[in-house]
């Protein structure tokens, strides 16, 4: 007998053809973060509750592809373009340095993009309200709270007469972080010790420089990178008696002393429901770059007891969230 007469006659006897037909595939997000999805679970949990309320729920109704450079900048572009080459429905570009190589990679899938920097001034957009091309996406206060976060560990650290600064001299912030920490440092008549780290081996060097240099307190300048060691800066903070504020409470909860920028959950959340849409048939220029505006203060408790600070009431009121 013929394989296909042996095929049909198969299919005679086990029922109606149709129940032989695939199911319609379900759409696909290409989900590719700059930073380890170990480090950003709950980021990508705030993503999920956005799509979530947009009618779209993992498994169910649609699916994804994951895509994590783990802090390594120079994996980005060939990830951006592999998810493209899959031809994912919606691209979705967490972190500032994944916008751009998202956008390179493709002119007509849509790409939802969060970024904690001005997307005008990164080349993401043109327009916040009428975003041209394939790209819309959500900003959080990040990079501009540079200022804020030193005038908050100075009121802290009043008797510190030197501020070291953490910077990533080849991150997609340089030039706005660099300026916005020259202006708060002026802001509160202080000089800074800059120092470059753009490696896990850098971090040990950068630390020793402080030490060398005693300064009274870091500022942590805001970095993909960073955010991908927020537990190993946390610890090297408190091993080297260095009070230091970063931006995420990942980086309090790991030992550091204070946190403090716009809500990224609240941005990766806006992500999920602006991703739902499209995947109904909303363009991207029809979508208005979203802005969270929310800033949320998280203080360690017990790391200030441990360096032998006191936290001012002042500055506990005004706290999101004080670990103990």
């Amino acid at each position: 007998m013929k394989r296909r007469s042996f095929l049909a006659g198969l299919l005679s006897l086990t029922g109606p053809r149709h129940a032989w037909a695939q199911q319609p595939a379900l759409p696909v997000i290409g989900f590719l973060n700059g930073a380890s999805y170990e480090l950003s679970r709950y980021l990508v949990h705030a993503f999920h509750q956005g799509l979530n309320e947009a009618g779209y729920v993992e498994g169910r109704n649609v699916a994804f592809e994951y895509r994590s450079a783990e802090g390594k900048y120079d994996r980005l572009p060939p990830l951006a373009r592999e998810l493209a080459r899959l031809n994912v429905n919606v691209i979705v570009a967490t972190g500032t340095p994944t916008g751009l190589p998202a956008k390179a990679a493709t002119t007509t899938i849509p790409v939802v993009f969060v970024t904690g920097s001005d997307p005008i001034e990164q080349g993401l957009v043109t327009n916040l309200n009428r975003p041209t091309g394939n790209l819309t996406g959500a900003t959080t206060l990040a990079v501009e709270l540079g200022r804020k976060r030193m005038e908050l560990l100075h009121e802290l650290v009043p008797a510190a007469r030197l501020i070291g600064v953490l910077i990533n001299p080849t991150g997609p912030n340089l030039k706005p972080v660099l300026q916005d920490m020259h202006a708060a440092a002026r802001a509160v008549g202080l000089p800074i010790h800059i120092v470059h780290a753009s490696s896990e081996g850098d971090l040990d060097r950068a630390f020793a420089s402080f030490v060398e240099r005693r300064v009274g307190g870091i500022v942590i300048g805001t970095d993909t990178f960073f955010n991908s060691q927020s537990k190993r800066l946390g610890a090297l903070t408190v091993r080297n008696t260095l009070p230091a504020i970063y931006q995420y409470r990942e980086f309090v909860a790991a030992g550091g002393l204070m946190s403090y920028a716009g809500s990224i959950t609240d941005a990766y959340r806006m992500a999920g429901i602006y991703t739902g849409r499209i995947l109904k048939g909303a363009k991207p220029a029809d979508l208005p770059v979203q802005q969270s505006t929310k800033a949320e203060l998280f203080i360690n408790l017990k790391t200030a007891k441990t360096l032998g600070l006191t936290v001012p009431s002042s500055l506990l009121a005004r706290a999101e969230e004080v670990i103990e």
